[in-house]
């Protein structure tokens, strides 16, 4: 208990901290950017490739940060209007959904439409229990909401069990997530209760990977990197799991990982869980077409709109949300401009329902797409996915998607389009004299559905519970300036997925360059003769 209050209080002062830096970086970034003189940026050149920059690029300079963060207010107001959050199947969601909608209709002429797709919902009837037995001892296990005083945690869309009897445990090694980790469990995880650390792949696929091989339970424990990262976490594992499954601390993953290793301990836990059985609930996407441009040459301009349930989601994903709105609309004031040309392409912007819960919204989108025959609705009209998933972070990164780490079973043809926009991402921070960092592309955001259909993508990500190494701190330290890097040692986000993921939480220096780097990746794609033959040279 002592250590989870001084981790506690290490969290608080460690946010406090960022948001000081927050505002230095602000005030020393923006005087060393007016400062520097004008770059010609008609031919660039970066490390990966050589582009030629379309001429009067103005998207980014039209954007209004001020407009922005007052969409992002709008966002916390609904939040703490409807019990802090903005979750799927609550008001606060349905609140969001009505706002954009309704500030697209005053603010831009183009056609709007919604998408709805069932879900199912998830509830406990009842406190779980969490009980081990080593070596004939019994142990009861501490559930509780204030998850710094709980041993274990509910996942949602765990099934219910009542273990009868003490099921053996099985430790995963690394991290559970590819076929070789379970493959080289010992003892074989068929039939026993797997305990999996976090970390690398989405908890999904964790649990995709559970299944396969044939688990009674899934124990997924915390790591305990850091103070933040030793309580357990509130999590999902998707709408597809089926398998009953609570998340630990790691204080106690970490003791049934040591019993379940030791080959003369008798260990195993008995598990109770309790669900209800709840109706189907629709969720809801949105998209918003310009009136002009190619239909069947669609540039995809996606965020996710909804927040767990545990906080109003301000940054995670408020911020990608308002970004996607502040673009839609400062092009349509361009559009309204006749010295500004149209673009020969058709841009959507959409916002996803349930990322949250399994990335369900991005999803269905995309596999209606696949079936559909209407022109315009097809997946064969999407030239390119940019998404933008978390661009606010207080201990943050420029984070750009990197093309080489895509999964390995992506489709070849669009590799060589997604390597080239991380390198457009990339040639914009470096005109702009700011540092950068490429980040991982294995599909865990909204983009993972489209790239895994084809379909280019790309996008930016501030950071979120990955830790800030030393030799990233030190990085931006000397791109900004002594002391402007950030914390080695803490999380990029400190609240990622907590209550205190509001509108404090948001780093307005950081936030104001992801928008503007987004602004011009779109533009530069727009103005691009021949988009198609550019992304899929082969």
């Amino acid at each position: 208990m002592k250590l989870i209050i001084a981790g506690i209080g290490i969290t608080i002062i460690i946010t406090i901290v960022i948001l000081a830096l927050a505002i230095a970086t602000l005030v020393k970034v923006n005087n060393q950017t007016n400062d520097r003189p004008y770059v010609d940026t008609s031919s660039t050149t970066t490390t990966t490739t050589t582009m030629t920059t379309p001429g009067n690029l103005v998207l980014a300079e039209s954007i209004r940060i001020d407009d922005v963060m007052n969409y992002l207010k709008e966002l916390q107001r609904i939040a703490t209007a409807n019990n802090g959050n903005r979750a799927v199947t609550t008001t606060g969601f349905n609140e969001t959904l009505r706002y954009i909608i309704n500030t697209l209709a005053i603010n831009t002429n183009y056609k709007v439409s919604t998408q709805f797709f069932p879900i199912r919902q998830f509830a406990l009837d009842g406190i779980p229990t969490l009980i081990s037995s080593i070596n004939g001892v019994s142990k009861n296990y501490i559930y509780s909401t204030n998850l710094a005083a709980a041993d274990f945690y509910h996942i949602q869309f765990s099934i219910g069990a009542n273990f009868s009897n003490f099921m053996p445990l099985t430790a995963i090694p690394n991290v559970g997530c590819s076929d070789a980790d379970w493959r080289n469990a010992n003892p074989s995880p068929g039939g026993r209760v797997a305990l999996v650390k976090r970390g690398i792949c989405a908890f999904e696929e964790k649990g995709a990977l559970a299944a396969k091989y044939n688990v009674s339970a899934l124990l997924i424990y915390n790591d305990g990197a850091t103070p933040d990262r030793v309580p357990p976490i509130a999590v999902g594992l998707g709408q597809e799991n089926y398998l009953p499954a609570l998340f630990l601390s790691s204080s106690v993953g970490q003791e049934l990982v040591n019993a379940a290793q030791n080959t003369s301990t008798n260990a195993g836990v008995r598990i109770i869980i309790q669900v209800k059985d709840l109706p189907i609930s629709p969720i809801g996407n949105i998209c918003a077409d310009t009136p002009t441009g190619d239909i069947t040459q669609t540039i995809v301009v996606g965020s996710h709109s909804d927040s767990v349930p545990a906080g109003p989601g301000i940054n995670d994903n408020g911020s990608g949300s308002t970004a996607n709105l502040g673009l839609a609309i400062a092009l349509a004031r361009l559009f309204n401009n006749s010295n500004y040309a149209k673009y020969k392409y058709r841009v959507r912007f959409c916002w996803w329902g349930a990322e949250e819960i399994g990335l369900l919204g991005a999803d269905y989108h995309v596999k209606q797409a696949k079936i559909s025959n209407v022109i315009g609705e097809r997946l064969t009209d999407y030239l390119i996915n940019l998404n933008y998933d978390m661009l606010g972070s207080p201990n943050y990164i420029f984070g750009i998607y990197d093309g080489r780490t895509a999964n390995n079973d992506t489709p070849v043809h669009a590799l060589p389009g997604s390597n080239k926009i991380t390198a457009v991402y990339r040639e914009w921070f470096d005109q702009q004299k700011l540092p950068s960092t490429y980040t991982d592309f294995s599909g865990r955001s909204d983009y993972g559905p489209f790239l895994a259909e084809g379909i280019v993508a790309g996008g930016l990500f501030s950071g979120g519970d990955d830790v800030k190494s030393a030799e990233e701190r030190n990085y931006y330290d000397q791109m900004l300036g002594q002391g402007l890097g950030g914390i080695a040692g803490a999380i990029h986000d400190p609240c990622y997925h907590q209550a205190c993921d509001s509108i404090q939480n948001i780093n307005v220096f950081v936030y104001e360059k992801m928008v503007q780097a987004a602004a011009y990746v779109l533009e530069y794609l727009a103005r691009q003769d021949d988009l198609k033959q550019w992304l899929y040279p082969e």
